[in-house]
């Protein structure tokens, strides 16, 4: 019955996408707007194709890829420390409070003056507000997580012999699971949007390197309108993937298997 029921969430899915995807082509082609600055999704495909064989595509996402696997373990590290201390001192949870009650508000595209004045224009920079944009939403997810492991739990670990990192790890992060995926969700979106932000005001961050959000300015900017959707398409796609490949898959092997919802 389930399977059935999710065979059928899928088709309903899929026939939305199409008709939405025909919709564009045919809208496209109708000549109500000018075909360069809204052209069909057929050529759209045939341009992230070309770009995708030819290693264009695959060299920017690669770029931008790396940029925000990088900020996001470097996000997590400091998360967990914040969060962990946050639920183990009050001076630090006030601590954390203050600075998330001042930084999180802030847009991470407003700190790029900062960041060059401090680290100059390169990955530095970016990383700089990857971690900015990331940090401070993952930081409220995973206290409330910390705060919700029942006392039980952590009684039991103690009893064991277990404090600090040890406890940390053998009980509090596995009781806290749904809140550090749901974080770590936000992270990853999070880290997207900054690093595409971030690439299309800095340029090319390093050398003649540079990511999607450089490659979706500079198509932009000589006018190739199906070259800018090409990237935006690859984007989309990379984040259905991670959803279901990597997020859907994580919350099966752990939350359901251990009776969490």
């Amino acid at each position: 019955m389930a399977k059935r029921m999710f065979a059928n969430r899928l088709l309903s899915k899929l026939f939305w996408l199409l008709l939405l995807l025909l919709l564009w082509e045919l809208i496209s082609r109708s000549g109500i707007f000018e075909p360069t600055l809204f052209p069909p999704f057929s050529k759209i495909l045939l341009v992230f194709w070309q770009e995708l064989t030819d290693g264009l595509l695959l060299e920017k996402t690669c770029y931008s890829l790396q940029l925000i696997l990088k900020g996001l373990f470097l996000s997590l590290a400091i998360t967990v420390v914040l969060s962990f201390g946050a639920v183990s001192s009050r001076w630090v949870e006030d601590l954390v409070d203050v600075l998330n009650s001042i930084l999180h508000p802030l847009p991470g595209i407003a700190l790029l003056p900062v960041a060059i004045l401090w680290f100059g224009i390169g990955e530095t920079s970016i990383l700089f507000i990857i971690l900015h944009s990331v940090i401070w939403p993952m930081v409220v997810n995973l206290k409330t997580g910390f705060r919700s492991v029942p006392s039980i739990y952590l009684e039991l670990g103690r009893s064991f012999g277990l404090k600090g990192i040890r406890l940390l790890g053998g009980v509090i992060l596995p009781s806290s699971l749904p809140y550090f995926i749901s974080g770590l969700k936000i992270g990853w979106a999070r880290a997207w949007r900054a690093v595409i932000a971030a690439e299309m005001v800095f340029g090319a961050a390093s050398g003649t390197a540079g990511g999607l959000g450089w490659h979706i300015y500079m198509t932009r900017y000589y006018f190739d309108i199906a070259g800018t959707f090409a990237a935006l398409l690859a984007i989309v796609i990379i984040g259905i993937l991670v959803e279901e490949l990597f997020f859907n898959i994580l919350e099966k092997m752990t939350i359901k298997k251990w009776g969490m919802v």
